[in-house]
Parts: C-alpha cells; structure tokens; sequence
C-alpha cells in the first residue's frame, strides 16, 4: 500500500473498545488496545495515503454469542438497553465495511463506525 500511495484498513474493534462490564476485562483490553493501534495506524500511514479506520459491532447474534442470546436475563438487558430494541445481524455490518472501503470515505481516518443499534448512545 505504501509503494501505492494508498489503501484502506479496516480493524474490527467492538463496543468494547469503549466499555466493558464484569467479566469482559481481558476482551476490552484487547479492543482497547486495537482501538488505539487503529489511531496509531491512521497517523502514521496518512502521509502514504492510507487510510485506516475500524467498525465497532455491538451486541449481534452469532453463533458465538448464542449462550448470551439463550440467556433470558442477559438477551432481556440487551433488548432493554439497545435503542433498536434487538440484537443486530452479522449482514448488518457489510453497509459499514463498503463505506470505510470507498471513496466515499477519502477523508475520514482514525475512527471507529459503532453498528451497534445505538447502545453505545443510552450507557
């Protein structure tokens, strides 16, 4: 990309780059870390043309989140707490990814679009 002088990437960070809740802290950690490697990334590259941003899911289900899903006290907080009302579904995210992919995104860099059915707005 840099012999190109230009190109996009797109990290996957999560809600959790931004919040936590018991039992996520090492999860955080790591999209924490991501989070700040995507800011760090951005800096460095622009001068390359270079853009790299990331997409923050919240809550959606999939087959790793089923446990939480099937939790009738944990899916009832998600839908409670998500201004949406739901779980988002994984073809959710594709709008996000063809925007950061795009020119439409030329100047937008070091950011992270949360999908996340605007839970990351209510806590």
């Amino acid at each position: 990309m840099i012999s190109k002088k230009r190109g996009k990437v797109i990290n996957i960070c999560s809600l959790m780059s931004e919040l936590s809740r018991p039992m996520t802290g090492a999860y955080a950690a790591a999209k924490g870390g991501l989070k700040m490697l995507t800011r760090a990334m951005a800096a460095e590259w622009a001068p390359h043309g270079i853009q790299v941003n990331a997409i923050g899911p919240g809550y959606f289900a999939t087959e790793l989140t089923r446990p939480l899903v099937e939790n009738p006290e944990f899916n009832q907080w998600i839908q409670k707490r998500t201004p949406a009302g739901r779980w988002g579904k994984p073809e959710e995210l594709v709008g996000a990814a063809v925007f950061l992919a795009s020119a439409a995104s030329e100047y937008v860099n070091g950011q992270i679009l949360y999908v996340d059915g605007g839970l990351s707005s209510t806590i």
